[in-house]
């Protein structure tokens, strides 16, 4: 049972990662339910009708009736949530299985905590996903202090949640670090499991090929692309800065969604006459293979004191679609590590605004190299970061939280799966009787 706010055909890019997972562990024999609410993360524009119980790709839905206030107004995103959450609880409490694994994912931040209630009154196995972590990114934000009340509550909430789910999945190192040294959860069972991209869906087209960018007059140009929330923990005045000292050169960037940053970039693109900037609305998801490939490069960016925290689901897309990574990121970044060990892209820091303007000025005038790199990001895409690989990891945690599994066995799936875990791009095969087959 995966629980989570946001799903298909919701625009929300973890709605849409949950049921690439949720198909995927069809695939591999589970039995997969979606507790979620009904669309309401983008414009209502984006919002579609949908049934509140449907059967998609043999995956069973069930939707909430959810308030749709506008979620840059936190009392409206408050009301949202508790619209959501409290069906939620008693849905889950009235019918929780003790055959069942629950995923419970942190879209709301706190929807773990059902969990930990839970299982007070019920025999519950769960395994938490962590995508963004709070207390600490509402911290980051500025929405309230550190030490403060709501701080440390949510801590406390989590410190429980925390000691009784069975394994915890996280995006990056960084995660696990937060999450090791924060809560009472041994460190063997947090498992490093990257989001990943459909490569089926998404793959490399020449930019020609894309009507989006013949729409927008993007062929003659060296066009970087962002496409996504242009939220608050993404930097963006580094590319804006670049993009001014860029003006009377061959290049375009295109903003493509939007968020609670897109106002204020709006306004800085007028204010600086960036005629070279375009700004975009969300594309729909049907054209989301053009629009990813209406570029020559694409921006991943993650703001200062975030990684951890949270981690760019973009660079995937992006590897997908074999394009260029222009990264933005802290030198410490495990994001940095990623492009540059691989020669799939370039590196800027924060701020730099000069030295990606000569990194991109680089790409421009080699366009070998560029080629090189766009081939390097899809291979890249292949060994680590398709669904297929990232499913298999996600099936194995939530086998090691089955109560069929007997210590001994549970003890030595473990032990496989962190080294297939910390070897990168092993791929594993298994039924539902035999052991875990390793291949490279």
């Amino acid at each position: 049972m995966i629980l989570n706010q946001y799903y298909v055909p919701d625009v929300a890019s973890t709605g849409h990662l949950l049921h690439e997972l949720a198909v995927e562990l069809v695939q591999l024999g589970f039995e997969v339910e979606v507790l979620t609410g009904r669309p309401s993360y983008g414009p209502p524009d984006t919002w579609q009708d949908c049934p509140l119980r449907e059967e998609v790709d043999g995956v069973k839905i069930r939707r909430l009736r959810v308030a749709r206030f506008d979620k840059n107004y936190l009392p409206g995103r408050v009301f949202n949530y508790l619209t959501f959450v409290i069906p939620m609880i008693l849905t889950v409490l009235f019918r929780s299985r003790s055959d069942t694994v629950y995923l419970y994912t942190t879209n709301p931040p706190f929807l773990g905590v059902i969990g930990w209630f839970v299982s007070f009154f019920r025999t519950h196995h769960y395994v938490t996903l962590l995508h963004d972590a709070y207390p600490q990114m509402g911290v980051w934000v500025g929405t309230f202090k550190k030490g403060s009340f709501i701080d440390r509550l949510w801590m406390a909430l989590n410190r429980r949640k925390y000691k009784r789910t069975q394994e915890a999945i996280v995006l990056c190192s960084a995660a696990k670090d937060l999450v090791a040294n924060a809560y009472p959860i041994a460190p063997e069972h947090i498992h490093v499991i990257p989001n990943w991209a459909d490569g089926e869906d998404l793959f490399p087209i020449e930019k020609h090929e894309s009507e989006i960018a013949r729409e927008n007059s993007l062929l003659e140009d060296f066009v970087l692309l962002y496409s996504g929330n242009m939220g608050l923990y993404y930097d963006f005045e580094t590319v804006l800065g670049a993009a001014e000292l860029l003006k009377d050169e061959p290049f375009k960037l295109v903003l493509a969604g939007g968020g609670g940053k897109r106002n204020s970039i709006e306004k800085y693109v007028k204010d600086h006459n960036l005629t070279n900037v375009l700004m975009l609305p969300y594309q729909p998801f049907e054209k989301l293979n053009e629009s990813l490939n209406s570029c020559d490069a694409s921006l991943v960016s993650i703001a200062e004191g975030i990684e951890g925290i949270s981690f760019p689901s973009k660079l995937y897309t992006s590897l997908a679609v074999g394009k260029v990574i222009v990264a933005l990121s802290e030198e410490w970044s495990e994001l940095r590590e990623i492009v540059e060990d691989n020669n799939c892209g370039v590196w800027s820091a924060l701020g730099d605004s000069e030295g990606m303007a000569e990194h991109i000025r680089t790409l421009i005038r080699d366009k070998s190299l560029a080629k090189q790199m766009a081939a390097n990001a899809r291979r890249v895409f292949e060994t680590g970061y398709t669904r297929e690989v990232c499913g298999a990891k996600y099936a194995e945690v939530l086998r090691l939280a089955d109560p069929q599994f007997s210590a001994q066995e549970s003890a030595e799936r473990r032990k496989r799966l962190a080294d297939w875990l910390a070897g990168g791009a092993a791929v594993v095969h298994f039924d539902q009787q035999d052991p875990i087959e390793e291949s490279v």
